[in-house]
């Protein structure tokens, strides 16, 4: 009988943790993967209480990845996937340990801290024959693919110009005259070097940019000039770039997590010769479609007007809104199909490998280097590979 169900382990995720536990919770959605491993922490007291809460059997709570890694792959029944929930400055080394055990990747963004370590992961899951997924998990909402199904179908023309921008407020109180933070904000580690390594800001929020357009439109950068701010801090805070794409349209991208009164303002807006779209994260299920001479029209999601096959992601009526997870869900989905038909022998369907790569992940580092270079090169054109 075709196996329906596989098992997948998680390195981070502890139960002090944010993004570990949307992951399993995505993951848990469509109860096709079930979580048996883990090495949640390295706080010993944190890792056994996150292994408790998940029901882990006590031999397959790690206390290190090494050990993790070595050990499932030589088990009978070794998990089919990782999901790698860590700080930035550990993806490269936990997901090579995985690659090299023989074990599918599922990793956080950004990929790592360098281009040649991105290479260098992209060719051992390539040699291997290995799936290495890269949650830039905003690709997962509905009306997301149903623009992405609109631009490709031609319904805003030929594309002209491209905006996007993702504008936070949670690090406002680090530049205030008045007030200081504390040090204890969910994510400060972002702010460290060792941790995030040479950006904060655009390496968090904006490589999101570079990958939501890439998704939606299919354009790759060819060149950027940025300008950066870190108001006397170590990391940007704040950046502005302009993009020049493969087909010199250009395009206009800024993020900030300095921008008051804005929480999670992601962005989108392609503009055409006949028409254009915008799609906002914080309110995900609509999408603001215009086409050329005509009122602008709010699509929303799991309406019946609303023709395109990337409709089927919708899981709940129109009006019920759905969310942040559900979008994670959608991204696993597809990973774990693509999972469960290549152990099956078949060929995953184009459906099933919509989810973002490794290769995405190394994009995103080339984005992440070209805009700092720029930036502190007085806003020099930085030409991506």
């Amino acid at each position: 009988m075709e196996k329906k169900t596989i098992t997948y382990g998680m390195v981070g995720g502890s139960n002090q943790a944010f993004i570990g536990d949307v992951h399993r919770k995505a993951i848990a959605l469509d109860g096709r993967a079930k979580l048996v491993a883990g090495c949640f922490s390295s706080n010993p007291d944190h890792n056994r209480e996150t292994g408790e809460t998940n029901h882990i059997s006590p031999d397959r709570l790690y206390s290190d990845y090494q050990a993790m890694a070595k050990t499932e792959s030589t088990r009978p029944d070794k998990i089919d996937f990782v999901s790698i929930t860590t700080p930035n400055h550990t993806h490269y080394a936990i997901a090579k340990e995985f690659l090299l055990a023989g074990i599918n990747v599922v990793c956080e963004k950004p990929l790592c801290f360098t281009v040649e370590q991105a290479e260098e992961l992209k060719k051992i899951s390539e040699e291997k024959g290995l799936i290495f997924a890269v949650t830039y998990a905003y690709t997962g909402y509905t009306m997301v693919k149903v623009a992405r199904e609109m631009i490709a179908d031609g319904k805003i023309g030929k594309i002209i110009n491209i905006n996007a921008e993702y504008a936070q407020d949670w690090l406002l109180d680090e530049i205030s005259e008045n007030e200081k933070s504390s040090g204890k904000k969910f994510s400060f580690w972002r702010m460290d070097p060792e941790k995030s390594g040479i950006s904060n800001c655009t390496g968090d929020i904006g490589t999101h940019m570079e990958n939501m357009v890439h998704y939606l439109t299919g354009l790759k950068i060819k060149r950027l000039h940025a300008t950066i701010n870190r108001f006397g801090h170590a990391l940007d805070l704040n950046a502005n770039m302009i993009v020049e794409y493969e087909n010199q349209i250009n395009g206009g991208y800024w993020c900030s997590q300095l921008a008051a009164g804005h929480k999670n303002g992601f962005v989108v807006r392609v503009f055409g010769t006949e028409g254009g779209i915008e799609w906002m994260e914080e309110f995900p299920d609509y999408l603001k479609f215009t086409p050329r001479n005509s009122a602008t029209q709010i699509l929303s999601r799991s309406s019946g007007y609303i023709t395109e096959k990337a409709a089927s992601y919708g899981r709940l009526p129109a009006g019920h809104p759905e969310g942040y997870i559900i979008a994670f869900a959608n991204t696993y989905k597809n990973i774990i199909s693509t999972i469960l038909k290549k152990n099956a022998g078949e060929t995953p369907s184009e459906g099933d490998l919509d989810f973002q790569t490794v290769t995405d992940g190394l994009n995103g580092v080339k984005f992440v280097h070209a805009v700092i270079e720029s930036a502190d090169n007085d806003s020099k054109w930085v030409t991506l590979d």
